[in-house]
C-alpha cells in the first residue's frame, strides 16, 4: 500500500507562487488604462495587494514590469502563432487571412492591445522601451508577415510585388482596429460599430485579390 499522500500547496506558498502573474495582470490593468508614465509602481502593487517593496523583489523598476508585461501579454502569443505557422494546412492566401484573425483573437480582441497604443503614444518619451518594442514584438512579428508573403511570390500564387509594403498593407488594418478600439470605438453609437473579424476579412480578400497573379 502507498503510503506517500500528497497535499495541496499551503495557502500562502500558492499565493507566492502566483504572485507574479498577479503583479503582471494589475500592470497590464493599468498601463492600458493611465499610459506607462502616469502608472506608479506603487499603484501597481496596492491593486496587486502587495508592498512596492514586494513588487520590486520581482521587478526591480517599472520598466522591467513592463517589458515583463509585454513578453507575457504579447510576445508569448506570437510566438505560439509561429509554430502553427510552420505547419498551416492551404494556400498563402488562406494563410495570410487565417494569420490576420488569428492576430485580433490572440491579440487585438484583449486588453493587452491596449499596449499598442500605448507605444504609438509614448515611444518618442520613452525611446529604449520603444526599441525593446520593436525588437521582441514588431520585428517577429513582421519576419512572418513576410516569410508568408515571399513563399507566395517564391510559389507563384502573387505576383512580384514589393514585400515590405505589402506587409505594412497587411498590418495596417489590424492597428487602425485597436487604435479604434481604444480610442474612438467606445464612444461612437451601435450603428457606427466595426465588426472586427468581418472588417479583417474582407480587408485580407482584397489584399490577396490584388497580390493574386490571376489578377494580372
Amino acid at each position: 500500500m502507498n503510503t506517500t499522500e500528497t497535499f495541496p500547496p499551503h495557502k500562502r506558498e500558492r499565493r507566492k507562487q502566483d504572485r507574479p502573474g498577479e503583479l503582471l495582470e494589475a500592470a497590464l490593468d493599468l498601463f492600458v488604462e493611465k499610459g506607462y508614465a502616469a502608472t506608479r509602481v506603487e499603484e501597481v502593487a496596492a491593486r496587486a495587494g502587495v508592498s512596492k517593496g514586494t513588487l520590486f523583489l520581482y521587478y526591480p523598476s517599472k520598466e522591467d514590469l513592463f517589458k515583463a508585461v509585454v513578453r507575457a501579454s504579447v510576445v508569448e502569443p506570437v510566438a505560439q502563432g509561429a509554430a502553427e505557422i510552420a505547419n498551416f494546412q492551404g494556400t498563402t492566401g488562406a494563410l495570410l487571412e487565417w494569420m490576420m484573425v488569428q492576430w485580433w483573437h490572440r491579440y487585438g480582441d484583449t486588453k493587452a492591445s491596449g499596449i499598442s497604443k500605448l507605444i504609438m503614444s509614448e515611444a518618442s518619451n520613452f525611446p529604449e522601451l520603444a526599441q525593446f518594442y520593436r525588437t521582441e514584438v514588431i520585428e517577429p512579428g513582421h519576419a512572418l508577415l513576410r516569410n508568408a508573403l515571399q513563399k507566395g511570390i517564391n510559389q507563384g500564387e502573387f505576383r512580384a510585388v514589393n514585400v515590405e509594403l505589402a506587409m505594412h498593407s497587411f498590418m495596417a488594418p489590424l492597428i487602425f482596429l485597436v487604435m479604434w478600439k481604444h480610442s474612438m470605438g467606445p464612444c461612437c453609437p451601435s450603428h457606427e460599430q466595426i465588426a472586427p473579424e468581418a472588417f479583417i476579412s474582407q480587408h485580407a480578400q482584397l489584399l490577396i485579390k490584388g497580390l493574386s497573379r490571376s489578377s494580372d
